[in-house]
């Protein structure tokens, strides 16, 4: 199992949640935490052990963003008039990887980032190779010719167990996707309850 893959199903674990909604998550089998401890009864948390919780959850649904990346975000969505929780989820399903992963090119969050650095997916016609882009409204994301062959995007457009938002709109005869509008919490098909309010609360006193 590699590193990256065995942080996944730990982080489901310790959440005690399939966070990305995988039938291989081994939360379907035993719910407990990882590690000779993780069957032990677990103690009343603490609101900060509480908002911690919600902001690994977000963190770590997105992948192999960094704490300081996540902060840094955080910090860009306070900034923005509205809703910071609202702002945050907004900004976070902005990044190319995300939006990669949301039109379903590619199985996974993890494999999207990595899709993108390998120079697979254009914006308008012109290649991307930063996973943290930010697509704006009316932008155009497409696989590149030589990529839309690739045997992981054409498992993954067939992935049964998650469907494509409607705040992009997708061709998968042609692997394009527009992102039509920022999406909210409400709009974001999350497999698990997250909690941006809990983010802004655990940044609000740390």
């Amino acid at each position: 199992m590699t590193k990256r893959t065995a942080a996944k199903h730990k982080l489901d674990r310790r959440m005690g949640e399939n966070i990305w909604g995988r039938p291989k998550s081994p939360v379907n089998r035993r719910e407990y935490g990882p590690g000779q401890h993780g069957q032990r009864r677990k103690g009343k948390i603490s609101d900060f052990g509480i908002q911690l919780r919600a902001k690994q959850k977000l963190k770590g649904y997105y992948g192999d963003l960094t704490e300081k990346q996540f902060r840094r975000i955080y910090g860009e969505a306070e900034r923005v008039k509205g809703d910071t929780g609202e702002n945050l989820i907004g900004l976070l399903e902005r990044r190319l990887d995300a939006v990669v992963y949301r039109a379903k090119f590619v199985p996974t969050v993890f494999a999207a980032r990595q899709f993108v650095n390998h120079g697979h997916v254009k914006v308008n016609g012109r290649k991307v190779n930063i996973p943290s882009y930010r697509v704006k409204e009316g932008d155009v994301i497409e696989v590149r010719d030589r990529s839309k062959q690739l045997a992981s995007v054409l498992e993954a457009v067939q992935l049964p167990e998650r469907d494509v938002p409607d705040y992009l709109e997708t061709d998968h005869s042609k692997l394009t996707a527009t992102f039509v509008r920022t999406p909210g919490l409400s709009d974001v098909p999350y497999p698990v309850v997250m909690e941006p309010n809990l983010v802004v609360e655990f940044y609000a006193k740390n």
